[in-house]
């Protein structure tokens, strides 16, 4: 795969997360949610000083192949869920442990906290 392939895989990532931050945070313009140029250094979605009260996360951006196997994970995860929402928990040594989850989920979870918290 040429740079310009990959890189065009990245940027629809980064739309696609950008959009739906949008979706889910109407109160948002798209001057507080911008996909970041590639090769840039920092995050690759940058929030507003407004959007980041709302959606306090930096954002890093990664559509590779060489991550394959999170997505078999993934859906073992889904397939034994039961109607609960799946996770995975990953750890290689030396580092801290993540969970990944569905993006929609995540953004739409914390749309629900910050909605409880404006109450």
């Amino acid at each position: 795969m040429n740079t310009a392939t990959r890189k065009a895989k990245g940027k629809r990532l980064q739309k696609y997360i950008c959009n739906l931050i949008l979706k889910v945070f109407p109160s948002l313009s798209e001057k507080d949610v911008t996909s970041i140029r590639m090769g840039r250094p920092g995050e690759d979605v940058q929030l507003s000083n407004i959007a980041k009260k709302f959606f306090p996360y930096s954002i890093e951006c990664k559509n590779q192949e060489r991550m394959q196997y999170l997505w078999s994970a993934y859906e073992q995860a889904m397939s034994n869920a039961k109607g609960l929402e799946p996770i995975v928990a990953l750890k290689i040594n030396q580092k801290k442990p993540l969970i990944l989850v569905d993006a929609e989920y995540f953004i739409n979870l914390h749309a629900n906290i910050s909605i409880l918290k404006n109450i």
